[in-house]
């Protein structure tokens, strides 16, 4: 895919490489809340490689941010090397308390279980959708207000990235490139 270079005004949002932890491993739901706090910590699985198509718009960016879990800032690094990283954590991902529910599942069900009853409003003590949703609008406005001085690239989280859409498209941004949302992938936005 062959792309436009970057521009004032552009951001662009990228989620983080796969983390170096077994999400096919069997646990109730206190050991997914254990696994869950050890994800937090866990960074990338050695040997990937990041999309040139990303790094090569990572680079260009004026500002790079990144949230301050493990797995975003390292795959910021993969993608721009030793530049200056803004670490904040306003990117961090939303949380993922289960619910507690009978049963053992892989940790990628329970990630399911967890967000589908968090959305609905079982925080458990955590942040709240509606809490994430400020936040997201804080780091929305962070994102455009740097954007003002050059292109901006952003490497955090899956869900987090996702509840950014709306409180951009509120400011006036559009989605001009989708990458979907799998490890290492990224969208571009630009003011309408």
């Amino acid at each position: 895919m062959t792309l436009p270079s970057a521009t004032p005004g552009q951001i662009i949002i990228a989620r983080h490489g796969e983390p170096d932890l077994d999400r096919y491993q069997v646990m109730d739901w206190r050991g997914y809340e254990r696994w869950w706090a050890q994800y937090d910590l866990t960074g990338l699985k050695a040997g990937q490689i990041p999309p040139e198509a990303l790094c090569s718009q990572a680079r260009q960016a004026r500002t790079v941010f990144a949230s301050t879990l493990p797995r975003a800032i390292e795959t910021a690094r993969a993608c721009v090397g030793e530049r200056e990283l803004v670490i904040d954590p306003v990117f961090v991902e939303a949380p993922l308390p289960p619910p507690p529910w009978p049963g053992r599942f892989k940790a990628r069900t329970w990630g399911v279980y967890a967000r589908c009853a968090w959305w609905m409003g079982c925080a458990r003590g955590r942040e709240t959708r509606q809490q994430a949703e400020m936040r997201a609008r804080q780091a929305a406005a962070r994102l455009v207000e740097a954007s003002s001085e050059g292109p901006v690239a952003l490497f955090a989280h899956g869900w987090f990235n996702r509840m950014l859409r709306p409180a951009l498209r509120a400011q006036g941004w559009r989605c001009v490139v989708d990458g979907r949302d799998d490890y290492w992938s990224w969208r571009r936005y630009e003011r309408r």
